[in-house]
Formats: C-alpha cells, structure tokens, sequence
C-alpha cells in the first residue's frame, strides 16, 4: 500500500492551506485583528465575544471544503475520506474555528451546508460547539446548556446524554488533532532554533532537541495512522488513530510551551491555544475511553 499523496492531493491541500493562511494571517497569527474583542478580554471575563467568520466559512464553502465527499452529481466534488482528512488536517493546523465536522457531516442533508452558507451544529459525545452561532442545529443537542470553555475559540454547550459516535466524526476529528500537533512542531522547531541563550540556540540544548524530536516522532507515527484508516475506513483503524493524534497534539502543544517557556502563555502567543484547542477536541465522541473499549473488543473477538 502506497502512502504518497497524487498531484491532486497536494493540490487539495494547497489550496486549503491558502484559503485558511489568509484568514490567519498568512503565516502570523491574526486572531486580535479578525475579532471584535482582544483575546485578552474573553479570558478575563470567561464570556466569548467571538462571532464565527461567515466569510472564512463561505470561502470554505466556494472551496468545497465541506462537500468533498458529496457525489458529483449532488454537486460535490465526488472525493473520499482521504482527501477530507487531508483538509481537515489543514484546518487543525491553523486551529480554524467553527463546527467544522458537523457542517461537513450535513453537507447533502442540511440545504446550504455544501456551499458554506449555512453553519450547523451537532452534538458530538456529551459536547455542542457553536451552537448559539449555528443556523442550524442538528437532533441530539436537546437539552444542551452553556458550558464555559478552556479555548477562547470554541463556545460550548453540554448535552444530558451523549450522542451515538460517527465514526467518520472521528476520523476528522484525529485529522485535525494531527494539523494542531504538526502546527506545534513547527513552532518548537522555529523558536529552538532562533531562540539563544549562554551563546547558543536552545535548540543545541540535549533536553530541547529531545523535546522536538519526540514532537516530531509523535506526529509521524500519527499521521502514518490517520491516512491508513482514511484509507481502510475500519473503526478500529479510526480508533487507533484517534487516540495516537489526540496524544500527539495534547503532548505535542505541552512540549512547545516547554521549549517557549513563559511567552508561550501569552496573548500574543498562538501556542497555548493549541493546547487549549486540542484539549477541547480530545473531549468530542471517540476520545480516549472510548477508543480504546473499541479497540480492546477487537483485539479480545
């Protein structure tokens, strides 16, 4: 089995890439200056004045993001699982907000989901994301209460009950798990090598390069697992992969603060929001616990 991406593939995620690069900035991140309140005031308050891009989400739209897997004649692009994981890899990366997974899941079901026009949310384990932002809201949040969130960048609501798993939700989900943790590599990496201290790069330190370097190891291993089951489509595929990207980008966000030090905790900062988004994530259904009764089942038929 061949894992190397088509020149289609790469394109794909080129393309993301670019619609997703400009709303961040382009490289920088560009949060304080796309929002109406400093990030800083949603942490003192607790209270999330954030409104979700509706033009990233048309954008998206226009790109096919969320009807990649809708068949050509529905008006999609007629693509699978493994070029959705790939965009959704690149949203992690760029810890774009919104429920993008519920949106892409109601593409062909929800009229105006496909195009980006319409925001859907939909309960995912015990969790609604956006719900007040969403035109639509999906069976399965009834009952569903605010609940404050740890990343400034993703309201939440809490359901009674969990809702049943999808596993395609879970696949996705590892996807962008995968983008955050490859996200806070690149930073660890960026910020070894041009940060000095006793005349010298941290980066020429043994614990710091041991640090990327299990960064680094992590998110390979990960990706190797997330594109497989992309490509088996086998729950317990999904799985593994689910719990190897949900340690890659928790430990892979927490090793990047460790190389940053103190200015990774500030506003100016994007990398302690990969811990905190990846710490909401690792929450939605599929996580841990259940991941690994899925796989320990398996293993014991």
């Amino acid at each position: 089995m061949r894992f190397q991406l088509t020149e289609d593939q790469r394109a794909l995620r080129a393309a993301v890439r670019g619609v997703v690069g400009r709303w961040s900035g382009a490289g920088s991140w560009g949060l304080v200056a796309q929002f109406p309140a400093p990030l800083n005031g949603t942490a003192q308050t607790g209270d999330s004045q954030f409104r979700l891009d509706r033009g990233l989400w048309r954008a998206l739209g226009e790109l096919g993001f969320f009807s990649l897997r809708l068949a050509e004649a529905d008006g999609g692009a007629g693509l699978g699982l493994p070029e959705a994981v790939l965009a959704f890899e690149e949203a992690g990366r760029a810890l774009v907000p919104g429920p993008l997974v519920a949106t892409h899941l109601a593409a062909g079901v929800v009229l105006g989901a496909d195009t980006g026009e319409v925001v859907v949310a939909a309960a995912d384990g015990r969790l609604v994301e956006w719900m007040d932002e969403a035109d639509v809201v999906l069976p399965g949040a009834e009952g569903a209460v605010p609940l404050r969130s740890v990343d400034p960048l993703t309201p939440l609501h809490r359901v009674p009950a969990p809702a049943p798993t999808d596993t395609v939700a879970v696949l996705l989900t590892a996807a962008e798990q995968l983008g955050t943790a490859t996200r806070a590599c690149e930073l660890a990496v960026q910020h070894a090598r041009a940060r000095e201290q006793f005349g010298q790069p941290i980066g020429a330190f043994q614990a710091v390069k041991h640090l990327c370097a299990e960064q680094l190891v992590r998110v390979e291993v990960a990706r190797a697992a997330v594109y497989a089951a992309a490509v088996t489509e086998d729950p317990a595929d999904i799985a593994a992969a689910r719990l190897l990207a949900d340690e890659a980008a928790v430990r892979g966000a927490r090793d990047c603060l460790q190389v940053h030090g103190g200015m990774g905790f500030t506003w100016e900062s994007e990398v302690h929001l990969l811990l905190k988004r990846a710490w909401v994530r690792a929450q939605r259904g599929g996580g841990r616990t259940e991941s690994e009764e899925l796989l320990a089942a398996e293993l014991t038929a």
